[in-house]
């Protein structure tokens, strides 16, 4: 048998040791390894924007699904202001029952923000028992952008209330509710104006008389209302209370007078 030699580097080698054999190519076929068999997973498609947020979105609990009402005001609702409402505020003291509205959610924790309202007193707000730290005031927006401002604020916060001096459109309205719904947020639109849509629940202040005033002299003490709530679905069995709003300290509280339901 002859062998090949190459001479390197003054050192003879076997030409079979500088050549690249194929692999395996030294063994008998029956000993040769079965090519691997690979196989491919069908492509995944990337999830949307809203489908991956619709996937990591958190459980809300039954007690997460509203928020907190200030006493005077728990004979209106059934277990709290319902995340994802709207709620209408009319009546001579509005403006009164929408800050004990916010009263009791911000001071459990809650953002709130009050959008172009500048009769809105901060005094007042803080009398009614309002987190002011936790209130956001915004100027009232053009009518062509109120709507995009007023949909990022029930995006990020939990109380949103308005109150426009325009006509709103139904096709604004439809949006806003929507993302509401989505983000569990509640808008309280304070006035007496038209409104395309009927809210979930509306507050009414029906019936209202000051008292500490004198004949032409004395100071206004606290004003006894009765306020009436009607709505949809779960909320339209009519309710009333009585109640003082504001009493004498600032803060809606009941009133003597037992309200009728």
């Amino acid at each position: 048998m002859y062998r090949t030699y190459v001479r390197y580097w003054d050192v003879a080698l076997p030409s079979s040791l500088l050549a690249e054999p194929e692999p395996f190519d030294d063994l008998p076929p029956e000993e040769c390894p079965a090519p691997l068999a690979i196989t491919l997973s069908p492509v995944r498609t990337v999830p949307t924007l809203a489908e991956a947020a619709r996937r990591v979105r958190p459980t809300t609990l039954a007690v997460e699904r509203t928020l907190p009402v200030v006493p005077a005001l728990a004979g209106l609702f059934l277990d709290g202001l319902r995340r994802g409402s709207s709620i209408g505020v009319s009546g001579p003291g509005a403006r009164s029952l929408a800050m004990a509205l916010m009263a009791g959610a911000t001071s459990a924790g809650s953002w709130a923000a009050v959008v172009g309202d500048p009769d809105l007193g901060l005094v007042a707000a803080g009398e009614a028992g309002v987190a002011l730290e936790r209130l956001a005031i915004v100027t009232a927006p053009e009518p062509s952008a109120w709507g995009d401002v007023v949909g990022a604020l029930v995006g990020s916060l939990d109380l949103v209330l308005v109150a426009p001096q325009h006509r709103v459109g139904a096709a604004t309205v439809r949006r806003l509710m929507a993302r509401i719904r989505e983000r569990g947020s509640v808008l309280i639109r304070v006035g007496d104006g038209p409104w395309p849509d009927s809210f979930d629940l509306a507050l009414t202040v029906v019936d209202g008389s000051w008292e500490g005033h004198g004949s032409g002299h004395g100071r206004l003490r606290l004003r006894r209302a009765e306020v009436v709530a009607t709505g949809r679905r779960a909320a339209a069995r009519e309710r009333s209370v009585a109640m003082m709003l504001p009493s004498p300290d600032g803060s809606p509280v009941p009133s003597e007078q037992p309200g009728s339901g």
